[in-house]
């Protein structure tokens, strides 16, 4: 079982950048595919980016294409999210998790971390 730890949340005005850091443990993580989600209050758990296991390949839901990138250090077993030009519908808890594809609709593979809280005020 990996454990997730994720960092680098806050708040935020509109139109500001942070990066998200996902720290992962207990699995030889350069052999999955890692993704990033997102849950805003009231609302389901969404898909964000993902990312191959070499690091070649990236997906993004389509709200954030152009602003958010996703990258990893596999000698690190650390995946990263940068945001930018933050908007407040952006506003949520976001996770990363080790994944079974890129795809948006690819699954989780472990139990979800604690999250990391990210407020973007207008």
């Amino acid at each position: 079982q990996v454990q997730l730890v994720e960092s680098g949340g806050g708040l935020v005005q509109a139109g500001g950048s942070l990066r998200l850091s996902c720290a992962a443990s207990g699995r030889t993580f350069s052999t999955y595919a890692m993704g990033w989600f997102r849950q805003a209050p009231g609302k389901e758990r969404e898909f964000v980016a993902a990312i191959s296991r070499s690091g070649v390949i990236k997906n993004y839901r389509d709200s954030v294409k152009g602003r958010f990138t996703i990258s990893r250090d596999n000698a690190k077993n650390t995946v990263y999210l940068q945001m930018n030009s933050l908007k407040p519908a952006d506003t949520a808890v976001y996770y990363c998790n080790a994944m079974d594809g890129i795809a948006t609709a690819s699954h989780a593979l472990e139990v979800w971390g604690q999250g990391t809280l990210v407020t973007v005020s207008s």
